[in-house]
């Protein structure tokens, strides 16, 4: 059971009564992440939970009480942290897909007990469409615009803990039932945080190795600056804590029941695809260049890709910049059929 905070860390900003208005040009502009309080404490669901888990439980049910469910189930002797297996050859956990129904009247008689040898239980990323379509429809996101696409997800479980990763979206997180704790660091602190395998995941993001709460300083010696950085976030139910874009964040489970509702969304055109891809593709056409090779290409992706303050084309007449001019849709689909060709050698 995890109930202490993290001593001498910041407490992230937080503020009441924030609208749409003040969302999209006084808070989101900043790129920090804050707390907003109350945000959706007048959301069904959140009201549901304030008479009882089991009354959340049954409102949740009510909606789609057979829709299978992706679960990580880990023995207790594992602890509440989901993780790898030291070798790196498998997880710490097993993956279920029970019905909502099953998972919920689980969790409920457990949260009754309460009791340290519970296994650690947790629904991550639980599509909020289809069939759970109500449960957006219902309890909706005041601070965005219902027409701007967004990824609506539901999170349950009991006491667990989260290893620290980062999200390409930006993401409200909204607490529902139970309380959460997130640490959070700046991307920035990237090499401090000593990040596994990229490739090899728990759920499709890669995370820390270090365990925040027991932290092996002789293996991880730069994470102390790493801390320093740190940020910390607590949530009741209704609050709500927005991350902006690839914010690294550890989370803490409390309660024995908790449920909480993400969006994430993503600003810009349509057409961008996750950097992930570039990565990779930089693995065939990068890695193992001479270093001098290297770093002249460096200066080039700054400078067509990742220089803000000017357009790099500028000094060109548009019918002058080919593929690196305008992406009209001739353009992206040139684009995707030269890197098709490239990949199918």
């Amino acid at each position: 059971m995890v109930e202490d905070g993290f001593p001498g860390v910041e407490a992230v900003a937080e503020f009441a009564g924030v609208d749409r208005v003040r969302f999209d040009t006084e808070i989101q502009p900043v790129g920090e992440p804050v707390i907003l309080r109350g945000l959706v404490s007048d959301w069904p669901l959140v009201q549901a939970g304030r008479q009882g888990s089991t009354d959340l439980a049954d409102h949740l049910k009510a909606v789609a009480p057979d829709c299978p469910v992706r679960t990580f189930r880990q023995p207790n002797a594992a602890g509440t942290r989901f993780f790898y297996k030291p070798d790196f050859s498998g997880f710490t956990f097993d993956v279920e897909t029970p019905p909502l129904s099953e998972l919920l009247d689980g969790l409920l008689a457990g949260a009754l007990q309460d009791s340290a040898l519970d296994d650690a239980v947790f629904a991550g990323g639980v599509p909020v469409r289809d069939a759970l379509a109500p449960i957006a429809r219902d309890n909706p996101m005041p601070l965005l615009d219902p027409a701007v696409e967004r990824l609506t997800s539901l999170w349950i479980g009991n006491r667990t803990r989260t290893a620290p990763h980062w999200d390409l979206p930006q993401n409200l997180a909204c607490a529902i039932s139970g309380r959460r704790r997130f640490l959070l660091f700046p991307i920035e602190q990237l090499a401090n945080l000593y990040i596994g395998p990229l490739d090899l995941t728990l759920a499709g993001q890669p995370v820390s190795l270090v365990d925040p709460r027991e932290p092996d300083l002789e293996r991880f010696p730069r994470f102390p600056e790493a801390m320093r950085h740190a940020r910390v976030a607590e949530l009741e139910p209704g609050d709500a804590l927005y991350m902006p874009s690839m914010q690294v964040h550890y989370v803490e489970t409390l309660d024995p029941f908790g449920v909480m509702m993400n969006f994430w969304w993503r600003d810009g055109p349509e057409h961008l695809a996750t950097p992930f891809m570039t990565l990779l593709h930089g693995l065939l056409t990068l890695r193992g260049m001479p270093a001098r090779e290297r770093q002249a290409w460096k200066l080039i992706f700054d400078r067509y890709l990742f220089q803000d303050d000017e357009d790099p084309m500028d000094h060109l007449p548009a019918t002058a910049r080919g593929l690196f001019g305008d992406p009209t849709p001739e353009n992206l689909a040139r684009i995707r059929a030269i890197l098709g060709r490239s990949l199918g050698r």
